[in-house]
């Protein structure tokens, strides 16, 4: 009976931190995870790829009006690397999550978790694959 009070405690606490963060396979917190087969963000939003993006350049092509349709998943002006994530600048200074060197992007018109309208657009629009 003296052992269920630390045994409860420690399920809750590590109940909390899976809410609670992103956590790869390797135990390091990654900014989106993987469902179904594709990135999402922490709202469980399906995450795109440009194809103007060029993989490792370190810059987005998606700035001003594009980034209205196709926000950014942002970074936080600290972030630093994580396994295959980096933060790059954008334009307007802020920072924004890339994946294997490409930037990652919402769609402004999927509404729900699991939405993937964006998938296709203009052929140059993709879902955000691991």
């Amino acid at each position: 009976m003296r052992y269920l009070l630390p045994v409860a405690l420690a399920t809750t606490l590590l109940g909390l931190t899976a809410c609670n963060t992103a956590t790869s396979h390797t135990g390091i917190h990654s900014p989106a995870t993987v469902l179904q087969g594709r990135l999402v963000g922490p709202q469980q939003m399906t995450l795109y790829v440009f194809d103007r993006d060029i993989t490792g350049s370190g810059k987005s092509m998606c700035n001003d009006n594009c980034a209205k349709n196709w926000p950014p998943l942002f970074a936080p002006s600290n972030a630093q690397p994580i396994g295959a994530w980096n933060a790059i600048t954008r334009d307007d200074g802020s920072k924004q999550w890339a994946y294997q060197g490409k930037p990652l992007y919402y769609w402004v018109q999927d509404s729900k978790p699991g939405d993937t309208s964006g998938d296709g657009v203009g052929s140059a629009w993709h879902v955000a694959k691991p």
